[in-house]
């Protein structure tokens, strides 16, 4: 019989690779919490990855930047890849895991050419959730032909490669699922069985029937996934890519200078009265605020104003007029027909005003939301609140930069920035920075919301530590400390190991 082609050995290969990392994903995640295991996870997808596409890395770059952008995206992934083993905040343990996925499905994608359109057009978005979501799942009778031809299996007949070696080994990979059940069977039915099973170290030791099906589950859907998705990078489906048109319109594109047909420019003395109006309602805004934001804390309010209330809505209705301004900005760059010199300049100037306006206003946001937090405490999302005006403000400084001296594309500016305003915010710690906010206005005011402190993951410990030793009075510090410890000593298996929890453990 003859061997396989190289091509072949390759395929082989790779779900073979798939299938242990299958194994591996079940050992690291079933019934143990993501820690350390995360990373190692990451780093298994990528050795699977970069052995599939050997020799299809290179050559020519259908749109300038794009495999670097995907190479830079490593930074980011590794450094969220590592908050697992570094921190143990619960809201950014579950969006970073849609983070990761979303950076790796990117990266591979550009990495591998995929996608008709640059990474910062809305095309690439509907064309990295169909490579995500989708295309997988037009691949799924891909292992099973693989499987077949290892086994001889070849249009309903038998013909083995390795005679009777073949057949062992195909009996065994069918007989591994059905021993785990029967033995898990006759373990329950029969007490003098399971006690010399029990003897077996390390067989299945507190295993169930239950369990054991869903870890082999949880391993064959890991390496199904993984295999049909690297396959869907390297042979994709026109046929799908047509339905997937029809899903996710792309933007018209051709050669460089062709005018674009189907774009509707908006008439420039139009938009220059829109930014005129608009402007003008948004500088006696401004002027106004100057009044009331920079005296507030002097109790000098509108008034009928409550303090509270004041500080409460203030900030929210401002952070949606600034993204709000952020859309007309994108509508007065590329969508306003150019018409003259001067025309160029008054849309520039008016534009300027605009983003000016906005950062105004997200000054003052930042400043009534920091009222709010000295009256009522620092919580998760106010600070998060926080962290996005700051973005927002840096995307309008960049913006204006846009508008008068540079031609680069501000959604690649702006992506970025995104990305690493994400990464910031996982290192910044939020839970420890709370807890220690908190720990000062309490010193300061006399006031603290106990409960609230309650819910922090166990970042929280360091600060909460050094306010016990300031206040060893303070019987809540005491009951939080105890039970975050309490949760320490519970992580005992090394898949879920957390620098956050290990301070916690006993010397």
């Amino acid at each position: 019989m003859r061997d396989p082609a190289p091509w072949q050995k390759r395929y082989s290969r790779m779900w073979m690779i798939a299938l242990l990392l299958g194994a591996v994903g079940q050992y690291l995640f079933v019934e143990n919490e993501p820690g350390i295991s995360i990373p190692l996870f990451v780093l298994g997808c990528y050795s699977l990855f970069f052995y599939s596409v050997q020799g299809r890395l290179g050559g020519f770059d259908k749109w300038k930047g794009q495999s670097k952008t995907g190479w830079l995206l490593f930074g980011p992934i590794a450094a969220i890849a590592l908050t697992y083993g570094l921190f143990a905040n619960e809201l950014f343990r579950v969006l970073n895991l849609g983070a990761l996925m979303i950076m790796m499905v990117a990266q591979t994608m550009l990495l591998t050419r995929g996608g008709s359109q640059p990474w910062h057009r809305p095309g690439f978005l509907g064309e990295l959730l169909a490579q995500w979501l989708i295309t997988p799942l037009t691949h799924l009778t891909v292992p099973f032909g693989i499987l077949a031809g290892w086994f001889g299996f070849e249009k309903g007949s038998f013909r083995s490669r390795g005679g009777k070696l073949g057949k062992v080994a195909l009996g065994l990979l069918v007989a591994a699922p059905l021993m785990l059940i029967v033995v898990a069977l006759l373990a329950s039915a029969d007490g003098i069985f399971e006690s010399w099973i029990e003897r077996i170290p390390n067989l299945i030791d507190d295993e169930t029937i239950g369990e054991g099906i869903g870890r082999i589950v949880f391993g064959a859907g890991i390496a199904f996934y993984v295999f049909c998705y690297v396959w869907g990078l390297l042979f994709r489906k026109p046929k799908t890519d047509d339905a997937l048109e029809a899903a996710f319109p792309k933007e018209p594109h051709g050669v460089p200078g062709e005018k674009r047909q189907s774009i509707a420019y908006i008439d420039p003395t139009i938009a220059a009265t829109v930014l005129v109006c608009v402007n003008i309602v948004y500088v006696l805004f401004v002027a106004i605020q100057f009044s009331y934001l920079f005296g507030a804390a002097e109790g000098m309010l509108p008034e009928g104003t409550a303090y509270a209330e004041y500080a409460r809505r203030g900030f929210a209705e401002l952070v949606a007029i600034a993204i709000i301004n952020m859309g007309l900005l994108l509508l007065g760059l590329h969508f306003v027909k150019l018409e003259g010199k001067l025309l160029e300049r008054l849309k520039q100037t008016l534009l300027t005003v605009l983003m000016g306006c906005s950062v105004i206003m997200l000054i003052s946001a930042y400043s009534r939301l920091s009222l709010y937090e000295e009256t009522y405490g620092f919580t998760e999302l106010r600070l998060l609140v926080h962290g996005f005006m700051v973005l927002l403000a840096v995307m309008m400084l960049a913006a204006i930069v846009r508008i008068w001296y540079g031609r680069y594309s501000l959604a690649k500016v702006n992506i970025a920035l995104a990305i690493v305003a994400y990464v910031i915010m996982n290192y910044a710690n939020l839970d420890a920075r709370i807890a220690e906010n908190n720990a000062d206005r309490y010193e300061r005011t006399g006031r603290i919301d106990w409960a609230y402190l309650s819910t922090l993951s166990v970042d929280a410990a360091p600060a909460l530590m050094k306010l016990q030793e300031r206040h060893p009075q303070l019987a809540e510090v005491r009951d939080i400390l105890k039970q975050m410890r309490m949760e320490a000593a519970g992580r005992k298996e090394w898949q879920s190991w957390n620098a956050a929890f290990e301070r916690l453990k006993p010397e």
